[in-house]
């Protein structure tokens, strides 16, 4: 499933020279996975609470493609490639709205951890069945 969230450029995400500074790609990706897990019936606070459980970026691999810039409409992807006992790989694109142009693209991998130690934990079988790939 390849989730889409729309995203506006403030012009507190942009840098001196009037693009999107680099780190905030990063935020943008964050708010789609949100909404993603969101979308699929888990709130983050609600899996601490009842499951003790958190999740953890482990690892992102990102390339820049293209500048955004103030006030621009993007689409934010995030769709699970890959999901193991205690991680999901996350594969996502940011895309100017207008034009369809890529941006941004990555690999984010979440870890699965327990909220109380930080140590690595398993998804709920529950996530791991909604968001398995075949």
């Amino acid at each position: 499933m390849n989730f889409i969230w729309p995203v506006r450029v403030y012009y507190e995400d942009t840098d001196s020279g009037g693009v999107v500074y680099y780190a905030n790609y990063l935020k943008f990706m964050e708010r789609a996975r949100t909404e993603y897990l969101r979308h699929l019936g888990y709130e983050q606070d609600t899996l601490i609470k009842n499951e003790n459980m958190v999740f953890a970026v482990r690892a992102i691999n990102l390339d820049y493609h293209k500048p955004a810039r103030f006030n621009e409409q993007l689409e934010v992807s995030a769709r699970v490639i890959e999901c193991k006992k205690a991680s999901m790989l996350f594969e996502q694109m940011i895309t100017r709205k207008e034009d369809g142009q890529l941006l941004c693209s990555g690999k984010v991998r979440i870890a699965s951890l327990k909220a109380d130690s930080f140590k690595p934990c398993p998804l709920p079988k529950t996530i791991r069945e909604i968001v398995s790939v075949d």
